[in-house]
């Protein structure tokens, strides 16, 4: 079974966590939810998430993928988590898949994982990922890097990442399921 951890910082976007993580789980992957304290978070609409472990005890070397939610101040709270940009550095160095939404892609950039690659970001802060390629779509892939535009785009971005974890029928099973027809 494919692991992936959702690290959560207080300010997440609760659309973009919750939608990855139940979408991930609906297609029997195995979801770690990480916070700091291994407890409760309170996302950037004032909905707390309870976590199922710490950041600081997950091994990023059991893991498959690293999936990082946008949200404002969760963004830069995970770019300023050592734990967290060290495993978004531990996967990125051995391709494993390494996935943001919304502003998280600021994240990736930041730990030079998108730098000369294709990426999207919140349309708002495209100039924020200047070493990438950026492009204006709802979700782009470029090796193992994943990362997609925001709330709106979350389905999409959760249902690729079955895909990308579980394979295509799967993602097609599930993304039916779920009425999603993009």
């Amino acid at each position: 079974m494919k692991r992936v951890l959702v690290p959560l910082a207080p300010g997440f976007e609760e659309i973009e966590a919750i939608t990855v993580i139940d979408v991930l789980r609906r297609a029997g992957i195995e979801v770690l939810v990480g916070s700091e304290a291994g407890g409760p978070v309170t996302g950037s609409h004032g909905i707390a998430v309870v976590a199922d472990t710490r950041v600081e005890d997950v091994d990023p070397g059991t893991l498959d993928a690293v999936v990082l939610p946008g949200g404002a101040p969760g963004f830069m709270n995970l770019a300023n988590w050592p734990a967290v940009t060290a495993i978004v550095r531990a996967l990125d160095q051995r391709r494993a898949t390494v996935a943001a939404v919304c502003a998280a892609p600021f994240v990736l950039h930041q730990e030079h994982v998108l730098d000369g690659r294709k990426a999207t970001i919140y349309p708002a802060m495209r100039e924020q990922i200047h070493r990438a390629d950026a492009v204006d779509a709802p979700v782009v892939v470029d090796g193992h890097v994943v990362t997609s535009q925001g709330p709106g785009t979350t389905m999409a971005f959760a249902l690729r990442l079955v895909e990308i974890l579980a394979g295509k029928q799967v993602r097609d099973e599930h993304a039916a399921r779920l009425l999603f027809s993009r």
